[in-house]
């Protein structure tokens, strides 16, 4: 009875979204669990709410102060310059008083809509959007179709979470010649003071010159309290005739600016001089081109939704011009603190490597920028080279938290990191990259590893005292995944030294030869050298198939599938399944692949747009690391793509009989195109 309601439940929540026929649009009316779906540009994120002219939060990327005095960083939760207010007739518009409620996320142009009926006076439309052009800004663009003559006042808000101290609020006309720029502003220190903050915004009106003083609505600035700062007009509409504006807004920090506060006015002045249509073409145009990289299924628009759903999150998440990497819940939320772990190099980086080489290489060059870190930590706990942070936030050094042992001892990071610096070259050719970060990155990784192995009598070599990617055991000896990583970094270092005419140090292919992967009786992979078969977190064994490629042979493979497959926690996020998936896939069993694919992200699917939760018993989207392994399903799994010494290379790939055909578009530097068909 219990799952005849659940799956009731998700009928009812997302049936709106799936009666999109485009494969671009996701669709909801009122629905009674509701979780939003950002509209990101890689520098903020805009969280929308179920209440009209409400958004829940702003995030903002790479700008972290310490939680609490004694804690670790935290991603900043930023002022929410998002919320209106409308009065209709002297009434304000609220969740009670509107009907025929839709929201819709057009994932093409990276645009969120709102449409609503206020009782029988007014049809009322805004759309939010993250401009990828002007990226520390923010553009609702609102429009009001009166069934009546109406008399309208709207009030745009800043609002400081109250962990800010001494915000700072003024409303300005700042004046050039005959140009008059109406600013409303708050200036606030973060949490523990760490950066100055700096919001700005205004009115945009369509229907006449807006920088005249005089031929503008009148602005009335209020304080509503320490916290919250707004500006209103005052407007009388005309029974059918259409009446559009905007209210944008900038957000700058000392993170990215000496000046904030100026910055900030300078953006949204940009902004309010550019016509609208010449502001939302740079945006979407940009949109356009990130979507030259696209996966396109034929046959079956749910999982066209879903796919397209985890690409558009990635692409929202980061930038191609920033040198920043992506959380595991992006900038929908704090979860996580927002700092960087290994999610991005393992889960997020494959399929944008694939299919945006530009947002790859700033994923890679946020570690390169913290190298010097990684190596004074490698220092200070002992060791040679470069020894990189579990997690990871604006300054390189270990941000987890102390009592986390992941921090402490889950070391498996810093070969990710070099086996994504390789596979970035592989797939681009970039030699000067290779000179200039890639190489020295991977030199010091390879260090590291030397330095951190142990040799045993037998002239094997162990790695004690770890973390891995099962996290539910702790300070174990030989994990499968970190000494398979550690293989692997250490021979693509060897690799990486010969194509940049280096010397290799000649302990980098002895230790990688001889690096233990403890096995059953039976031939089955041992996660660790003591491990006799508890529930794990997550994949950590079949990590040595896809995608390190050490288990090869189809015996061990699928030993090691069935074995492990069964011990997946269910409370465990989403990636395992997706690891299981690409590996059935790859053996040809479209059947297996296909179950394994549905079974990583949807029971983790929210209502109603169907934004990712890390597992199916948590509630925290948008899980973007979830979206990186649901994205290697389709693209190193169906898709059949390999990254080899080639580039990106296509082999075996194979269609599930649930779809007609897959399209991979603007694959690798080529943008290639490759098509599936049954």
């Amino acid at each position: 009875m219990k799952k005849l309601l659940l799956l009731l439940m998700l009928i009812s929540g997302f049936a709106e979204a799936q009666q999109n026929k485009d494969g671009w649009t996701l669709s909801a009316g009122k629905v009674d669990k509701y979780t939003g779906v950002v509209t990101a540009n890689g520098r903020i994120g805009i969280l929308p709410s179920a209440k009209p002219f409400e958004v829940k939060s702003i995030i903002l990327n790479n700008v972290y102060d310490k939680e609490s005095p004694l804690g670790v960083s935290r991603i900043l939760l930023g002022m929410n310059f998002g919320n209106l207010e409308m009065k209709i007739d002297g009434e304000l518009i609220t969740e009670n008083n509107i009907s025929n409620w839709n929201q819709t996320l057009y994932m093409k142009e990276a645009g969120f809509t709102t449409s609503f009926d206020f009782k029988d006076k007014a049809t009322i439309s805004y759309t939010i959007y993250a401009l990828r052009n002007v990226q520390y800004t923010g553009y609702i663009d609102v429009n009001i179709v009166p069934k009546k003559n109406i008399e309208v006042e709207v009030a745009g808000k800043i609002i400081t979470p109250e962990e800010y101290k001494n915000p700072l609020s003024t409303f300005r006309i700042l004046q050039d010649l005959e140009t008059t720029m109406p600013i409303l502003q708050t200036v606030a220190k973060s949490r523990l003071e760490k950066h100055t903050v700096s919001t700005s915004a205004t009115f945009i009106w369509y229907d006449i010159n807006s920088t005249r003083e005089n031929q503008r609505p009148e602005l009335t600035p209020k304080k509503i309290n320490k916290f919250e700062h707004q500006v209103s007009f005052k407007k009388s509409l005309a029974k059918g005739k259409a009446y559009g504006f905007a209210w944008t807004a900038a957000q700058c920090t000392t993170q990215d600016f000496e000046d904030p506060q100026s910055e900030s006015e300078r953006f949204v002045i940009f902004n309010l001089l550019t016509p609208k249509t010449e502001l939302l073409k740079q945006h979407k145009k940009l949109w356009e081109e990130l979507w030259e990289g696209d996966i396109i299924i034929e046959g079956d628009l749910q999982s066209q939704l879903d796919v397209r759903l985890a690409l558009y999150h990635l692409y929202a998440f980061a930038r191609g011009d920033s040198n920043l990497s992506i959380a595991p819940m992006g900038l929908s939320s704090q979860n996580y603190n927002g700092h960087i772990f290994w999610d991005t190099e393992l889960w997020m980086f494959p399929p944008l490597l694939m299919l945006n080489q530009d947002i790859a290489r700033s994923l890679v060059n946020y570690r390169s920028d913290r190298l010097q870190k990684a190596k004074e930590k490698a220092i200070n706990f002992g060791y040679k080279g470069a020894m990189f942070p579990w997690e990871s936030d604006d300054t390189g050094e270990e941000a987890t938290p102390a009592w986390a042992l992941t921090g402490t001892f889950e070391h498996h990071i810093t070969a990710d990191v070099a086996i994504a610096f390789w596979n970035y070259y592989r797939v681009t050719k970039n030699k000067k990259w290779l000179f200039e970060r890639g190489y020295p990155m991977m030199k010091e990784i390879a260090d590291y590893w030397v330095s951190r192995s142990s040799k045993n009598k037998d002239g094997s070599y162990s790695i004690k005292n770890v973390v891995g990617a099962n996290e539910f055991a702790p300070n174990v000896n030989d994990n499968a995944f970190t000494n398979g990583s550690a293989i692997t970094a250490l021979k693509f270092a060897v690799q990486a030294a010969k194509e940049t005419s280096n010397a290799a140090n000649p302990l980098w292919e002895e230790i990688a030869d001889n690096i233990i992967i403890h096995k059953f009786s039976d031939g089955t992979t041992k996660e660790h050298k003591a491990y006799d078969g508890d529930i794990i977190k997550q994949a950590d064994v079949n990590l040595l198939t896809y995608p390190l490629s050490i288990i090869n042979d189809k015996e061990t493979v699928l030993k090691d599938l069935k074995y492990y497959e069964p011990r997946l926690s269910p409370e465990g996020p989403a990636m395992g399944q997706s690891v299981f998936a690409v590996i059935y896939a790859r053996l040809g069993n479209s059947k297996e692949a296909f179950r394994l694919f549905k079974r990583s992200y949807e029971p983790n699917k929210r209502p109603p747009f169907g934004a990712l939760a890390e597992a199916a018993t948590s509630n925290n989207p948008y899980f973007a690391t979830g979206a990186g392994g649901m994205l290697q399903v389709v693209l190193a799994g169906f898709g059949g793509l390999h990254i080899t010494k080639n580039g990106i290379e296509q082999i075996n790939p194979i269609l599930p009989k649930e779809w007609k055909s897959l399209t991979l578009k603007g694959i690798g530097t080529e943008k290639k195109t490759y098509r599936i068909t049954k």
